[in-house]
């Protein structure tokens, strides 16, 4: 009996032994396994995650690229020049302006040469006085005609860039005539006294001219 409860024993130690062996290997195996699928998933979803950090990123230079461009856009199209509209009140001063520099001519010749003949002539009849008058009562007539048609159109073009230095330079050497013809008028009464005043007067009215003969010369030859 002893014999046999022994037998017993040893064979259930030899059928039990290797089972769990078997048992534990297969744990171990499959624990193993679990902690590379573990450590895969997690490697996986790290890259994933940086996935659409890296694509917003890229998103946001996109749409930063955009707005540059938008922006950038905007500002040359701000930066277009705008189309200036003249009233038709500009255009019949423009053209009174412009008949005013025709009569310019012939009045200035008649003035230049009626004072010259005042000048050298020995007898200085009232008939001479009165035509050199009347004349220079004409030049004054269009010089306030142009003033005030010249100023005024070019206070309505103050905002238009075409042209502006030529219509600066002209203003300028046209106020200077003014100014000039001016002085000669004032002068005009110490002319009558002595002949060195005449001729100071004479040469006032020669420099004006010149300058009213450039100012509008400039414009007819000095295109926009």
């Amino acid at each position: 009996m002893i014999a046999w409860l022994a037998s017993v024993a040893t064979f259930a130690s030899l059928a039990t032994g290797p089972h769990v062996a078997i048992d534990t290997t297969i744990v171990d195996t499959v624990a193993h396994a679990r902690a590379s699928v573990t450590s895969e998933i997690d490697t996986t979803a790290a890259v994933d995650s940086s996935r659409p950090h890296s694509a917003i990123l890229e998103h946001q230079e996109f749409f930063t690229f955009r707005s540059d461009s938008i922006v950038a856009d905007t500002a040359q199209t701000t930066r277009r020049p705008r189309a200036i509209e003249y009233s038709d009140a500009y255009h019949t001063r423009l053209k009174i302006h412009q008949i005013g520099a025709y009569l310019m001519i012939p009045l200035f010749v008649t003035e230049y040469v009626l004072g010259e003949k005042l000048l050298t002539s020995t007898n200085r009849s009232n008939g001479l006085k009165t035509a050199h008058s009347m004349v220079a009562a004409g030049v004054g007539v269009v010089f306030v005609s142009n003033t005030v048609t010249g100023a005024w159109n070019f206070w309505d073009s103050r905002k238009d860039p075409n042209g502006r230095a030529r219509r600066d330079v002209h203003s300028a050497l046209m106020l200077a005539s003014d100014v000039g013809f001016l002085m000669t008028a004032a002068s005009a009464g110490n002319a009558r006294r002595s002949l060195s005043q005449a001729r100071t007067h004479r040469t006032i009215a020669i420099s004006s001219i010149a300058l009213s003969a450039i100012g509008s010369g400039m414009m007819w030859l000095w295109k926009n």
